[in-house]
């Protein structure tokens, strides 16, 4: 179990007031908070050995270096992969550009479908229509059931053509919640096609979830930094260090460059190959500190610490008059991310007014669109708790809600 009385005194934001009131933060779907653990870190490298890495023979160039790989070594445990898999990128976003340049557009073509979902977000979405133009390759996507789960027989059947030559899958919805069974995909695909290569959408599932590259069956994974208690301006790409090696690079110049003449360049080894120029050397100090952190805590505590909070709020919220809940039932079965909808009060209302009572929740489509167009609905507000959420705000959820219905009169 957690000891979240405890855990909340290392994040500062938790004690300000909002509006004359306690301030219950329930938007960490978006942005986590980040405790004073990562903050130190981060002002440490700036304070102490500000330098660029890679390139100094200098102590502070060292230390650096050392701070940034030993921050790579951390994540790559993390997440089960091998270090030489873990590329620093800005953000998750960043990660899905680099598969769709640097890999769906060199390897596939005519005739090869790339399988998504229609529950993905648009950074899992929208580089592959990029890449889709250019390369050719048929873009198909899984239908979600009424439950909010992927329809299996619609992945079946899609799968059972042979043509799938790349997934890309979100391990959690930031939306509906939902777990998807990323392994048995991954496996279903590459029966019907030895050569298919599975993309993950980790940006949800890696500050939530314990998390394994290998047990996911996964040659990539996508997440972001300030998802999981770190800094903005930081993300990873996590991949099997064999396909990033036959990639070309996404972008060029700087330390991805072994050797250059006035005809050419050879590039560096993975992962530096795909990480040109300076890189954010003092965020990524910062994500290993904030994984150093979980790690601490112990994912397994996190997870069982959220589907506490989700056995409380799931009922809560679905005695309330007129509000209907996206997603699945079962906690279990879901994340920590709780979007709904409350009959006659437009989500940004909604938003608003539980804003005045101290909550923060998010309203909108959630970077979402073609899975709020299934919904039939163009915006949800969300909820969405992590480590250092209480049951007390819970209950100060339910009482935002209730609040705000009467303001309106609904």
């Amino acid at each position: 179990m957690l000891d979240v009385a405890t855990i909340r005194k290392d994040f500062p934001v938790l004690e300000r007031q909002v509006h004359g009131r306690g301030l219950v933060y329930l938007d960490s779907a978006a942005s986590s908070q980040v405790p004073r653990q990562v903050m130190d870190a981060c002002e440490h490298a700036d304070a102490e050995h500000r330098a660029n890495v890679h390139r100094g023979v200098h102590a502070l160039a060292e230390e650096t270096t050392e701070a940034y790989e030993g921050a790579r070594l951390r994540i790559a445990e993390f997440v089960g992969a091998d270090p030489r898999g873990v590329v620093f990128t800005k953000n998750a976003t960043e990660a899905f550009n680099i598969i769709a340049h640097s890999y769906a557009r060199e390897r596939l073509g005519e005739g090869d479908i790339l399988l998504s979902t229609v529950m993905e977000h648009h950074a899992n979405l929208v580089p592959w229509q990029q890449a889709q133009q250019a390369a050719g390759f048929e873009l198909r996507y899984v239908p979600l059931t009424p439950e909010g789960h992927l329809d299996r027989e619609a992945f079946d059947a899609i799968v059972a053509t042979g043509r799938v030559k790349l997934l890309t899958v979100t391990a959690m919805s930031n939306v509906l919640g939902t777990i998807n069974p990323v392994a048995e995909l991954a496996a279903a695909v590459r029966a019907a096609n030895e050569d298919a290569v599975v993309v993950v959408d980790g940006a949800q599932s890696v500050p939530h979830l314990p998390t394994d590259l290998r047990a996911l069956d996964a040659d990539f994974l996508c997440f972001s930094g300030h998802k999981m208690l770190g800094p903005t301006g930081i993300g990873c790409l996590v991949g099997d260090p064999e396909l990033l090696d036959a990639m070309p690079p996404f972008l060029t110049g700087g330390e991805m460059i072994l050797d250059v003449t006035l005809e050419g360049a050879v590039f560096n080894e993975v992962p530096y190959k795909f990480e040109a120029g300076t890189p954010p050397y003092v965020q990524a100090i910062g994500l290993g500190r904030a994984v150093d952190y979980l790690q601490g805590l112990g994912m397994d505590a996190v997870r069982d610490h959220e589907i506490a909070l989700l056995e409380t709020a799931l009922p809560a919220l679905r005695e309330i008059d007129g509000l209907t809940v996206h997603g699945p039932s079962d906690p279990r079965q879901r994340g920590a991310a709780v979007s709904f909808a409350v009959q006659g009060l437009h989500p940004h209302d909604l938003g608003t007014v539980m804003d005045r009572e101290g909550v923060a929740v998010r309203a909108g489509h959630h970077c979402a669109k073609p899975l709020l167009r299934s919904l039939g609905t163009a915006a949800t507000t969300r909820a969405s708790f992590y480590l250092y959420n209480t049951p007390e705000e819970v209950t100060s959820l339910v009482e935002a809600i209730e609040a705000t219905r009467r303001f309106f009169r609904v």
